[in-house]
């Protein structure tokens, strides 16, 4: 199950209320989301849901979706609005609007290794085909901008030197191994941005997001977060699938739709930008250990290794971005770090508990 939840209210009212977002730039407006039952495409679309509550001249939004990965339950509650319409859609065919399309936010994917290793071809359908088909319906429509979601592991696993990371490194990754289906896609995604907007002017901009988690996200979803909050639900033990030394910078639902929004109503177009939280950089057991305390378990994190054999082929050691670009589009500093972040989520999947 996948609902909406407390969390999710207060973190919408906060994004809306606090952060200073021009939201405003959106009355009126009709805006095409991907993605729609999505980890990132279902928060965006409730904090659209809340704005529009507080507006006489809110904004429509056509939400799609295949339910490829997406759970529709996530968006029962926004039923019967006027001003969301969720529809079933194939990216990888034409979407054909009944009405001008003013701006476009590309989350549709599949961005769990356990989901696109399962659905490699689909993950790369909708990484290209779909992204170049949503770039061909902004050359018919009054589009103003579409943001396109891309990934952090678009630089694979980056030399010691190139940590924290900047959007001009070109990356180190596998075309071939378990994870290229998602990474390579994600790559060849952003070339078609770039050449679109160079060709035909299309208004693109792309965000890297590095590490997301937050309530939301699917349970089974099998990334690290959701695998130990799973495990806490049940009372532990929390059990790490490695030696707990790899490390990223984890950055919370509500700073990281922040950082869209802003790139997506700021950005340069044809640029790309990094989005996360550079405070900090934290090991897989740090994570496991916060978790430990958030939760109150009593059982040490246990280590075991998984009975997938490329469980941790071509996973990258370190992550964490660096965020001076981002920057130059106005205010931007993450505001949940990783203890509260964890407490929030958890009490998200616990009130989301049957």
């Amino acid at each position: 199950m996948a609902k909406f939840t407390s969390v999710i209210r207060e973190d919408a009212r906060w994004l809306v209320e606090a952060s200073g977002l021009p939201l405003a730039r959106l009355r009126g407006k009709t805006l095409l989301l991907t993605g729609a039952c999505g980890f990132l495409g279902a928060y965006v679309l409730d904090l659209l849901a809340h704005w529009n509550d507080g507006q006489d001249q809110p904004c429509r939004v056509i939400a799609l979706d295949n339910f490829l990965v997406g759970l529709p339950e996530r968006l029962q509650h926004l039923a019967g609005r006027r001003d969301i319409r969720i529809l079933s859609h194939d990216l990888t065919t034409p979407f054909l609007p009944d009405e001008p399309i003013h701006a476009i936010f590309h989350a549709a994917g599949v961005a769990s290794p356990t989901f696109y290793r399962r659905y490699p071809l689909e993950t790369i359908d909708v990484n290209v085909g779909g992204t170049r088909q949503l770039l061909e319906l902004c050359r018919t429509q009054p589009v103003e901008w579409m943001l396109h979601l891309s990934t952090s592991e678009i630089y694979g696993d980056p030399s010691p030197d190139a940590i924290p990371t900047r959007e001009d490194y070109r990356g180190f990754v596998s075309c071939t191994g378990p994870r290229a289906c998602y990474d390579e896609s994600k790559r060849l995604s952003e070339t078609l941005c770039v050449l679109y907007h160079q060709q035909y002017g299309v208004p693109i901009k792309v965000g890297r997001p590095f590490n997301v988690y937050g309530p939301g996200q699917r349970i089974d979803d099998r990334r690290i977060v959701p695998d130990l909050m799973q495990a806490a639900l049940q009372g532990g033990p929390l059990v790490l699938l490695s030696d707990g030394r790899a490390t990223r910078s984890f950055c919370y639902l509500r700073d990281a739709t922040w950082a869209m929004l802003l790139i997506a109503l700021e950005g340069q177009p044809g640029e790309a930008y990094n989005l996360g939280n550079d405070r900090q950089e934290v090991s897989m057991l740090q994570v496991a250990e916060t978790l430990r305390q958030v939760a109150g378990l009593a059982e040490p994190v246990q280590y075991r290794a998984s009975e997938d054999r490329h469980y941790l082929t071509d996973n990258p050691q370190r992550r964490c971005p660096d965020l001076a670009k981002i920057r130059t589009l106005g205010p931007y500093d993450p505001q949940v770090q990783l203890e509260e972040g964890l407490a929030r989520t958890f009490r998200s999947y616990r009130e989301d508990q049957p």
